[in-house]
């Protein structure tokens, strides 16, 4: 079965990351006539009709530029301008969570690209001063580096690993095997998804699966498998999904975060979707691609 979250990081293109430096290079890419650019007004970005609107480069404005590399032969570029911008705009610029549907359905490919862009655009607007001794940052290596006017330190992007995943309980593939969701207070009644969480210092990712399952739900977890990974610069993490065993199916809430956690066999969970009362997360998320896994086909109905 295709996983939709895979769409997200399909047709990567080549960063070229040991040619960030080279100013000269990156001027004559910057020139080509089909080189295309990204504009991000803070952290938001101005759509087309289908989407994310690529210009060529002479229609750029002024901005921080970052190169995002090649592909297929033409060069692609972020131009990060102030957040003023947007404001002035209402209405004409939307954060990358209302391009999600596009990205997961375009053609072109080009969501590692949006991606890659946010993701630097966010690090960017989050990262003004020196951690060390809170001087000035300037950029440097096509966007992809800040360092300090005062004390030199250079800063790089960082993605924040989180894990998500899906727990079962009972025999694989029987008819009264069950999968465990739940659902955060603030989301809209019926709405339900699959736990997750950041993986804390000195944790691997299997100790934080089973440490936030036990959190959230007071669920034991097992066995642990990796099932795959999405990128999520929302602001600033890499989804890493896993499918764990339960040791036994007791439900314990005590996490705030966690307003109702239920365990859905395969008919129970059809049943819902179908009927409106369970709605469960959308197709570009790797949330619904673990549940679909699991499941063993499409379901219908999403956020």
């Amino acid at each position: 079965m295709s996983l939709p979250h895979l769409d997200l990081s399909r047709s990567p293109h080549d960063r070229q990351g040991l040619r960030r430096t080279d100013e000269e290079w990156l001027a004559a890419r910057w020139a080509e006539e089909g080189s295309r650019v990204l504009v991000v007004a803070g952290t938001r970005i101005r759509p087309g009709a289908t989407g994310p609107e690529w210009l060529p480069s002479r229609m750029a404005p002024e901005g921080t530029r970052v190169y995002l590399g090649d592909r297929d032969g033409t060069a692609y570029w972020a131009v990060i301008v102030a957040g003023e911008q947007a404001k002035e705009e209402p209405g004409a610029w939307v954060p990358l969570r209302g391009l999600l549907p596009y990205l997961v359905s375009a053609a072109d490919g080009t969501a590692p690209l949006v991606f890659h862009a946010i993701g630097i655009a966010e690090w960017l607007w989050a990262t003004r001063f020196c951690p060390r001794c809170g001087g000035g940052l300037v950029p440097r290596a096509a966007g992809h580096e800040l360092r300090c006017t005062e004390c030199g330190k250079p800063q790089f992007p960082r993605s924040d690993p989180a894990v998500i995943m899906l727990i079962t309980h009972g025999e694989p593939f029987a008819d009264d095997e069950r999968c465990l969701l739940g659902r955060n207070p603030a989301w809209p009644a019926g709405r339900y998804s699959t736990l997750a969480g950041f993986c804390e210092p000195g944790e691997t990712l299997e100790d934080a699966v089973r440490r936030e399952v036990a959190e959230e739900t007071g669920v034991l977890v097992g066995d642990v498998a990796y099932f795959g990974n999405q990128p999520w610069p929302l602001p600033a993490s890499l989804m890493l999904g896993f499918h764990g065993v339960a040791v036994d199916d007791a439900i314990t809430l005590e996490d705030e975060d966690v307003e109702d956690a239920v365990w859905l066999t395969r008919e129970e969970m059809r049943a819902g979707a179908e009927a409106g009362s369970l709605v469960l997360p959308g197709g570009v998320s790797i949330s619904r691609s673990l549940i679909e896994h699991w499941y063993g086909a499409p379901l219908p109905g999403s956020w």
